[in-house]
């Protein structure tokens, strides 16, 4: 598998998606059966062209082939196996053409999965699909390409980055490019609705799943990223409202407000302009995401296109798809016709105003990121847009939205009473004054304390409405249980992802009031931190595969008791003479007890070394909370409702084959 046959694939696949982006959609527009039957064979030879491609590369890096200079420029022969696997896609060439390979995935799973779709509406949908996946096939080929030569080749590369060898890390990238490249399917569906001129209920029942299913990879990689920033770089945070993790936010909250807009096109046949916009948008926010951090006007560990003509092709890509696509909306939007009416105080008006918040907090969110660079571009100055400005612009957007996700889920469609739905809720209420009683307390701060009441509301309010539609303590257990069989999966997907919601804002909340200590102390010295006795008991060298790492020995009791021995370590690369730390950390699920060695100072006789102590409450929470979430979308996505059973569309007009 040489990586001439890696390059002759990628462009067999990219004349494959140009095809696609062609064939099928004038297909449609004449109404000829046969060249709408070419999309799903079209999408299905790009997927396997794209495979091919990607496993030369593969290939390449596991056989150290450094005459590959990707390969030459992120491996070296000491690279444990994994990592030459995953270092595939930890660079700029090898990330795009994976980016492909899942936009590849997307257009074969619509082919496969969407044989219930109208034939015109598919294939318009896997052209679109067809064209998006052609621009980054193209910029492969182009300015990044991954199966450039090198000659001569040398006999050992230069190695990867120490910081992304690591397991998070390396499977963070294909888990959140799945969300990001999944909502391109909506996308696909958004276009071609604008194409045929025709939103409805059906169009709202099978966007659904795809908006779902990628919303559930996105929260999942934005969770994994979130993480690895929290056990690898050593500072004792999760998230410090960094642009890079900020590029990932942006298009969660959009993608967030898509799927409830959805849920109206579905049941009501309104807000269908807006969901259609949504769609659009959520897809641009995923585009320009990737621009700004693979562009390097987003400094980070991820920044890894310096060149500017990758920045030129790239801006270029995303003037046509984005521009084109809202030229597209601007023209043909006004002939969608519009839903159903309803009240304000309904379901519809609650998933309104969720739409509003969550848009909002996205506004707010985009701005404070792209002001800083935008500044800097255009008058030189260097500004910094941080922590408390999200936090103060955030969080009083996120307390309503929060509100009424508590009752929102409870009203009827259409037209409701809202007493009758808070009257419900009396346990709910009780148990938010209880927590507001306890965190005023327990917590300083108004936001933590606001936050964490908020988060015990959703999840109390949330737990009653599912004990409401089982009857609960007013029905017999056996009773309830019926019930429970009966019960849409997409209920329980949607109360269990609020759940989560409430765990992760919890967590967050209480972790707030962390504490932490920055010491040096010789080995046997002891120091006190929330009331645990941390002690460096030892210092060693361990050579690793491709590193010398220094690990610390640190003994924790509590009371008298031992409570864990932790080994954080500290590791030296050669080849790249960079150093990196391994946080070593020790959970009960309620609290994190979190240690990092820092630098070795003073005579080798008698050194001293820094020691960075953390006591986090909570913190597992904020991804219990993240794991919650993405397995009630994936709940929800287990409903055979989701996958079958749409409304009929209107007959339309008959499609003729060619002559």
């Amino acid at each position: 598998m040489s990586p001439e046959l890696g390059r002759f694939a990628l462009a067999l696949a990219c004349v494959f998606a140009l095809a696609q982006a062609i064939l099928p959609v004038l297909g449609a527009r004449r109404r000829d059966r046969r060249l709408m039957a070419l999309a799903p064979g079209l999408a299905l030879g790009q997927l396997i062209a794209l495979v091919a491609s990607f496993l030369c590369l593969v290939n390449a890096a596991v056989t150290n082939d450094f005459s590959v200079a990707n390969i030459l420029e992120n491996s070296s022969v000491t690279k444990p196996l994994l990592y030459k696997i995953t270092g595939v896609w930890g660079n700029h060439e090898g990330s795009i053409l994976l980016w492909a390979l899942i936009l590849g995935i997307c257009g074969a799973a619509v082919a496969a999965f969407g044989r219930n779709l109208p034939s015109a509406l598919r294939a318009r949908v896997i052209g679109v699909l067809g064209g998006v996946a052609a621009g980054f096939e193209l910029f492969c080929l182009t300015t990044s390409d991954p199966f450039d030569r090198v000659w001569p080749a040398p006999l050992d590369g230069q190695g990867m980055n120490p910081l992304l060898q690591d397991p998070g890390l390396a499977f963070h990238p294909p888990i959140l490019y799945t969300g990001y490249v999944g909502f391109a399917v909506p996308f696909a569906f958004a276009i071609a609705a604008l194409m045929e001129g025709r939103v409805d209920a059906a169009w709202g029942r099978w966007v659904r799943p795809w908006a779902v299913a990628a919303w559930c990879f996105l929260t999942c990689g934005i969770a994994l990223g979130s993480w690895w920033s929290y056990y690898v770089l050593g500072w004792g945070g999760y998230w410090f409202w960094d642009p890079v993790e900020n590029a990932s936010l942006i298009p969660w909250l959009s993608g967030t407000a898509l799927m409830h807009s959805a849920i109206v096109v579905e049941k009501r046949e309104a807000l269908k302009i807006w969901t259609v916009l949504l769609a659009i948008g959520t897809f641009s926010f995923s585009l320009s995401g990737t621009f700004l951090v693979r562009s390097g006007i987003l400094n980070s560990v991820h920044a890894f296109a310096q060149d500017p003509a990758r920045g030129i092709f790239i801006l270029a890509l995303l003037g046509l798809v984005i521009g084109g696509s809202l030229a597209l909306f601007a023209w043909r939007a006004p002939s969608l016709t519009s839903g159903g009416l309803f009240a304000p105080v309904s379901r519809e008006g609650s998933l309104v105003l969720n739409n509003i918040l969550l848009c909002s907090i996205c506004a707010v969110v985009l701005t404070g990121t792209m002001y800083p660079p935008f500044m800097s571009l255009l008058f030189g100055k260097t500004i910094s847009v941080g922590k408390p400005f999200f936090d103060a612009a955030t969080i009083p957007l996120a307390i309503p939205l929060f509100t009424f996700m508590g009752f929102g889920p409870m009203l009827p469609w259409k037209r409701a009473q809202l007493w009758p739905v808070l009257r419900r809720l009396w346990v709910a209420a009780l148990a938010t004054l209880a927590a507001f009683a306890v965190t005023v307390i327990g917590l300083s701060g108004v936001l933590p304390i606001l936050c964490a009441t908020m988060a015990v509301w959703i999840i109390g309010s949330s737990l009653t409405d599912i004990a409401g539609r089982l009857a609960l303590f007013r029905v017999s257990f056996s009773q309830s249980i019926q019930r429970a069989k009966s019960l849409p999966r997409s209920a329980f997907g949607a109360a269990l992802a609020h759940i989560g919601v409430g765990v992760s804002v919890l967590g967050l909340a209480v972790m707030s009031q962390a504490q932490h200590k920055i010491v040096e102390v010789h080995v046997g010295q002891k120091e006190e931190l929330a009331g645990y006795e941390w002690t460096l008991t030892d210092v060693r060298t361990v050579p690793g595969p491709n590193y010398m790492a220094m690990v610390a020995t640190i003994e924790i009791h509590h009371n008298g008791h031992l409570v864990t021995v932790m080994h954080p370590s500290k590791r030296s690369f050669n080849a790249q003479n960079q150093t990196t730390t391994e946080v070593s950390i020790h959970t009960n699920g309620l609290a994190d007890l979190y240690g990092v060695i820092g630098d070795k100072h003073g005579p080798d006789s008698n050194p001293t070394y820094v020691l960075r102590l953390h006591y986090n409450p909570l913190a597992p929470w904020m991804w219990f909370g993240a794991l919650i979430m993405a397995m009630g979308g994936a709940l929800s996505l287990s409903d055979r409702r989701m996958r079958v059973g749409a409304p009929r569309r209107a007959p339309a007009p008959d499609v003729v084959a060619a002559e």
